[in-house]
């Protein structure tokens, strides 16, 4: 009985142990690595985030990046806003315009999470465009035990959202113009909106809710477009700083096309650059790039490729990438 007891053991052992996942075929003496390789657990996963396509889209690029994107195969991909030109009440263009987003991106083998900026939602009718289209303009999920926050930094009344894009659409006809340095002392330029956006008391109530109803999550990610934790007084990012309390998180943001780390709260706040907007040539921080975000028991490690530097196996950029200028203040005249 004592036997039978043992061997039963060791069988159940053996259906409920896990196989090896490295297995060589030299038996001893030296190793030409210098240590095994170790099974990521089920909790390891990499997501991939692009930076603004506008406004100053350069041709091809966002292209380019979603091939190589799909050369990294991460689990999935978010944005930091900015997916077209917008700036128009035309319901027609505007489908024209989200269409050609939509099908470029839609040639992502990954899932890709749609984060609204300041040149989706320019206006009332864009706003409402976009719900119809996408439905939230804020929003969360949660994946592998890790809370992602995805929010409008466009959150105005619609009064007030109105009195920024008429004083947009009049600053926009002074560059324009003969005399395109008038435009720097308009109302629009004068706005704190224009930089830092604005969550409203709606928004800040709802996230204050999604982290207190999460409090046992392994790492919490805040996307945005524009950097409202700069912003002061009402409308900033405070309140939902305040629910996040102690836990470990990172807020990622685009909005200037200039890549910058800060730290905040103990906490990273990272401005991501382009992923084929505009760029100021004067600038060695903007540059193309994917931010690559890998999580695993020790929290994020965040990197990022640039997309000069993301060769497929015939050691060129995809799509003829290599005649392309994926960093303005190197591709001078």
């Amino acid at each position: 009985m004592h036997r039978l007891w043992l061997f039963t053991l060791a069988f159940i052992l053996a259906c409920t142990t896990q196989p090896e996942r490295f297995i060589h075929s030299i038996p001893k003496g030296p190793l030409p690595w210098n240590a095994a390789p170790v099974a990521k657990s089920d909790n390891h996963f990499s997501f991939a985030i692009i930076g603004d396509l506008h406004s100053g889209e350069r041709k091809g690029v966002f292209e380019i990046a979603v091939d190589q994107l799909n050369l990294l195969k991460p689990d999935f991909v978010l944005s930091v806003g900015d997916l077209v030109d917008g700036g128009t009440e035309d319901t027609t263009e505007l489908r024209k315009q989200f269409d050609y987003f939509d099908e470029r991106a839609n040639k992502l083998t990954a899932p890709f999470f749609h984060v609204v900026g300041n040149h989706d939602i320019t206006n009332l009718t864009m706003r409402n465009y976009w719900e119809a289209r996408y439905g939230r303009r804020y929003y969360h999920f949660v994946y592998k035990n890790v809370l992602f926050l995805v929010l409008d930094s466009e959150d105005y009344n619609p009064e007030h959202m109105q009195q920024i894009f008429e004083a947009r659409a009049a600053a926009i006809k002074v560059l324009d113009g003969p005399n395109p340095e008038n435009a720097r002392q308009m109302e629009y330029f004068r706005m704190p909106e224009r930089a830092t956006g604005e969550i409203g008391t709606d928004q800040s109530a709802y996230f204050e809710k999604v982290i207190a109803d999460n409090p046992n999550v392994r790492w919490t990610f805040l996307f945005m477009h524009k950097p409202v934790w700069k912003r002061e007084g009402e409308g900033n990012l405070s309140r939902i700083e305040t629910a996040l309390g102690n836990r470990n998180y990172t807020v990622i943001n685009g909005h200037f096309h200039d890549y910058s780390y800060t730290q905040r709260n103990d906490r990273d706040y990272i401005m991501v650059a382009t992923t084929s907007g505009g760029q100021n040539a004067l600038s060695q921080n903007a540059f193309d790039h994917i931010m690559w975000v890998t999580l695993d028991a020790e929290g994020p490690s965040i990197a990022n490729l640039r997309l000069d530097g993301i060769l497929n196996k015939e050691g060129k950029i995809p799509l003829g990438g290599d005649s392309l200028c994926f960093q303005a203040s190197r591709c001078r005249k």
